[in-house]
């Protein structure tokens, strides 16, 4: 392996540029993505929350990235500075960006993708002046520890198929979460579950009666009821600080969103003195801002004075976790009106107003939904795995104590929820598309 600074296996490495905001001509229907920092730290950049127009990329001196371009943070507060992505469209930056086009002679781009990724601690470090901001000339002379072009491949290749397992589950459980939604609006929203003849119920003339509670129509046989109804609820209460640690002892404590992942949380703490608890399969919801994040609890453990949990109080999750995103949209709405919403009581929570179905729908919605949720904990559960993998072999492969060539056909120790896992990945025989 050779220490080869970044600048000796790039084509390009380069800032990106903010155009002159007041300029309409540079903004105004723009087509072409503009990456800013904060969307730096995932593997693949596709998209941009803002675009620029053609008249913006040929009257400034910002540049058009490639494809497969490295974008490092050079600014940002908390985790962002040093975080790296591949932009996977031609697109442009900011200047808080640095953008760096690998010589595919030289070097893989994606194995410099993950060598930066374990280095990430190290390029923060590099950060100066009051803001503790990276700079380009830093970055061009960072040293990457590179072996044969060939290795490179074979490292990238495995660490790629992981991600691209994970990413696959990601996508599943996105579609399923959305046709869990759009059941969830269709039936309960907009009334028009399956009527006895099949048809949609409020659309086909359904018997619809005012009730005076929810100020609105509902269906007939259907009733008023509050949150406490449906769902048992416990609300959190931090233990003592002195008892925190991170050692594993004790019981798993979260205490608040800032632990919540994309469905399961992050264990970063335990506590020896557990004060209130949440039950394995228990919805986590998030009590204080932003109110009305969810999670699911994976295990039983201790929950802080910023979540609550629930459970539904017929055993099945499925219609509890849509009715509960159903509330979170209420809450988002009342944020972005400028009604900050930054805390709900007990109170408030216990005694949501909700309208109740009658059993028969809500056993039919049941049936539908609830494999849609046990197929997202089982892709979650996968992808936690898969993850812990990839960040244990990481390190390994890079600094050569793992060889990409030892994993094939090898069955390791680390806890993975698949027969001979890594040789399958280094071989190429994961079948993604499989669910």
């Amino acid at each position: 392996m050779h220490r080869i600074p970044l600048k000796n296996i790039s084509k390009i490495i380069n800032s990106g540029l903010t155009p002159l905001r007041s300029n309409e001509r540079f903004w105004l229907n723009g087509n072409i993505p503009w990456v800013k920092t904060e969307q730096l730290g995932k593997k693949y950049i596709y998209e941009s929350n803002e675009k620029i127009t053609k008249y913006a990329l040929e009257n400034t001196s910002i540049k058009l990235n490639p494809v497969n371009t490295l974008s490092i943070a050079m600014y940002g507060e908390g985790k962002t500075r040093g975080s790296v992505s591949i932009l996977k469209n031609e697109t442009t930056t900011n200047q808080a960006c640095c953008n760096i086009v690998i010589d595919k002679e030289k070097a893989e781009f994606e194995f410099v993708y993950y060598y930066l990724k374990t280095q990430y601690d190290n390029l923060r470090n590099l950060s100066s002046g009051v803001r503790k901001n990276l700079n380009s000339n830093d970055i061009k002379n960072f040293e990457v520890l590179l072996p044969s072009i060939q290795t490179q491949k074979q490292i990238a290749k495995v660490l790629s198929d992981l991600d691209a397992k994970i990413e696959v589950n990601n996508k599943i459980n996105q579609e399923l979460e959305a046709m869990a939604k759009t059941l969830y609006d269709y039936w309960f929203v907009q009334f028009d579950f399956p009527d006895a003849n099949g048809k949609p119920y409020k659309s086909s003339g359904g018997n619809m009666v005012f009730n005076n509670e929810l100020k609105r129509e509902i269906p007939e046989g259907w009733k008023d009821g509050v949150l406490s109804d449906i769902a048992n609820i416990t609300m959190g209460q931090s233990p003592s600080g002195s008892s925190y640690n991170e050692e594993g002892e004790g019981t798993v404590f979260y205490q608040g969103s800032t632990d919540f992942g994309s469905r399961f949380p992050t264990v970063r703490k335990y506590t020896t003195e557990p004060s209130r608890m949440a039950e394995e399969n228990d919805i986590l919801l998030s009590v204080r801002a932003p109110v009305g994040t969810l999670n699911q609890a994976m295990e039983s453990c201790c929950i802080g004075r910023g979540l609550a949990a629930l459970r539904e109080k017929e055993g099945s999750i499925s219609f509890l976790w849509s009715q509960m995103e159903y509330f979170k949209q209420i809450f988002d709405r009342r944020n972005s009106s400028g009604t900050t919403f930054g805390s709900i009581t007990k109170d408030d929570l216990f005694n949501l107003k909700l309208c109740i179905a009658n059993n028969e729908i809500l056993e039919k919605f049941k049936k539908i939904a609830d494999p849609f949720h046990a197929k997202i904990v089982v892709n979650s559960k996968e992808n936690q795995k898969l993850t812990e993998l990839r960040d244990w072999l990481l390190p390994m492969l890079m600094n050569g104590q793992v060889t990409a060539a030892s994993l094939r056909g090898t069955k390791q120790s680390h806890d993975v929820n698949s027969d001979d896992a890594l040789g399958m990945v280094a071989e190429g025989k994961v079948k993604y598309g499989e669910v």
